[in-house]
C-alpha cells in the first residue's frame, strides 16, 4: 500500500475498533454461542457453497472467452487461471488489484492490455445489469408476501411514506427500470459512441472542461469494448453465461445460510431473501481495502441480518464471517498455489497492472482532437 492508503486503512480500522468496542458495550455478543453456532452447522452445505463459487469462475473464465473471441479463439479453461489468480490479488490486496485480472489475460492471450481492459469493462456492465435484474425479480416476489415485506421494509426505515409507497416500488423495480436505461444508454454508445462523448463532453465542460474531457474519454473506452459484442447472439450468450453465473453464486449464498441449522431464521430461509442479502454483500465489498475490507463486510453483512432479517446477533455474527468465507476467501489458498505454479507475485503484479492500465487508457481512448 501506498502511504495514503496505508493512512485510510489505519483510520478505517481505528473506527472499527472503536465501533465494535460500541456494539459489544450497547449490544453484548455471547462469543461462545457464536462459535456454537459452527459446531452445530451443516458444514457439506458449506461446501456445496464453495463448489458453486469455484463452479462460478469457470463461467467467468468463459464469457471471458467468448467476448473475446472476434480477436482471438481461446480455451475457457486456459483463462480459469486469471480469474482465480485476479480474484485472489483482490481478497488480499484490495480493490486496487481488480486490473490483476486483465493484465494476467493480456500476457496469456498475447493481446494488448488496452484489449483486456475492453473486455473487463463489458464483463463488469453485465454483472451490474444481472445484479440489477436479480435484486428486482427477488423483491418482487418477497413482496407479494406481505409479512416478508412488511418486515424487510419496516425494518429498514423509518417513514411511513417510504415504507408503504415508495419503498416498495422502488426496491421492486428501481432495477429494473435502471438496467433498461442502462442498456439503451449502451446501444446508443455501441452505434454512435463519438456523438455520445462529444455531446457529454460539451455539456459537462460547460461545468468543468477536464471533467468532460475524462467522461468522453471513458464513453469511447466503453465503445472500444463493446466491440465484443456485434450481434444480438453476442449479446444473449454473454448475457446468459451472466446470469448462469449469478444464479450458482446465489445458491451458494442460500447454501451457506441454510448450513445454520442453530438458527430458525437462517436454517429456513428462503431463496428471494438469499439474493437480497447477495446483493447488500455485494454493495459492502465494493470499498475493498486489503484485509481490514473483511471485518467491514462482516459487521456490515451481520448487522443486516440482525436488523432487516430478524436473525439472532450471535448467528449473524457467524453466518457474516462464513460468508466472507464461502463467497470471497475461499479462493486465496488455490490462487496463491496457482500463483506459485505459475511464478507470479501478487504484489509485483499488481504494480505492474496498474501501471500498464495507466498506459492502456489513452490507447484505447482516442485523441478527442482527431475525431
Amino acid at each position: 500500500m501506498n502511504k495514503r492508503q496505508l493512512i485510510l486503512g489505519l483510520v478505517v480500522l481505528a473506527a472499527l475498533i472503536a465501533l465494535a468496542f460500541y456494539a459489544q458495550h450497547r449490544h453484548p455478543i455471547n462469543w461462545h454461542e457464536v462459535v456454537q453456532q459452527f459446531a452445530v452447522s451443516r458444514w457439506s452445505y458449506f461446501g456445496l457453497g464453495i463448489a458453486g463459487i469455484y463452479l462460478a469462475y469457470v463461467l467467468r473464465a468463459t464469457r471471458w472467452a467468448y467476448l473475446l473471441r472476434h480477436h482471438k479463439k481461446v480455451s475457457p479453461l486456459s483463462l480459469v487461471a486469471s480469474q482465480v489468480i485476479g480474484f485472489t490479488a483482490v481478497a488480499l490486496i484490495g480493490r486496487v488489484a481488480d486490473p490483476v485480472r486483465p493484465y494476467l489475460t493480456a500476457k496469456k492471450t498475447g493481446l494488448t492490455v488496452a484489449n483486456q481492459l475492453a473486455v473487463y469493462i463489458v464483463e463488469r456492465l453485465f454483472d451490474f445489469g444481472t445484479m440489477a435484474v436479480f435484486f428486482s425479480v427477488a423483491m418482487i416476489i418477497l413482496f407479494q408476501d406481505q409479512s416478508a415485506s412488511s418486515s424487510l421494509i419496516v425494518q429498514s426505515t423509518h417513514s411511513g411514506f417510504l415504507a408503504k409507497i415508495a419503498g416498495p416500488r422502488v426496491a421492486q423495480f428501481g432495477g429494473l427500470v435502471l438496467t433498461l436505461f442502462g442498456v439503451i444508454f449502451l446501444v446508443l454508445v455501441r452505434i454512435s459512441g463519438t456523438a455520445v462523448a462529444a455531446l457529454m463532453e460539451k455539456s459537462l465542460g460547460l461545468v468543468s472542461k477536464n471533467v468532460g474531457r475524462v467522461v468522453g474519454e471513458k464513453i469511447r473506452s466503453f465503445q472500444a469494448g463493446l466491440d465484443t459484442i456485434r450481434t444480438l447472439q453476442d449479446f444473449l450468450i454473454a448475457a446468459g453465461t451472466s446470469f448462469a453465473m449469478w444464479t450458482l453464486i446465489a445458491c451458494a449464498y442460500f447454501f451457506t445460510l441454510r448450513g445454520f441449522t442453530g438458527s430458525p431464521a437462517l436454517s429456513t430461509i428462503s431463496f428471494t431473501k438469499a439474493v437480497v442479502l447477495m446483493m447488500i454483500s455485494g454493495g459492502a465489498s465494493v470499498l475493498q481495502l486489503p484485509v481490514i475490507g473483511w471485518f467491514t463486510q462482516i459487521f456490515a453483512v451481520a448487522a443486516v441480518l440482525a436488523k432487516v432479517f430478524e436473525v439472532d446477533a450471535e448467528a449473524a455474527m457467524a453466518c457474516a464471517a462464513m460468508l466472507l468465507l464461502v463467497t470471497f476467501l475461499c479462493v486465496i489458498p488455490v490462487g496463491l498455489i496457482w500463483a506459485q505454479f505459475e511464478n507470479i507475485s501478487l504484489r509485483k503484479v499488481t504494480q505492474e497492472s496498474e501501471a500498464a492500465e495507466d498506459v492502456a487508457e489513452p490507447a484505447v481512448a482516442p485523441d478527442p482532437e482527431s475525431l
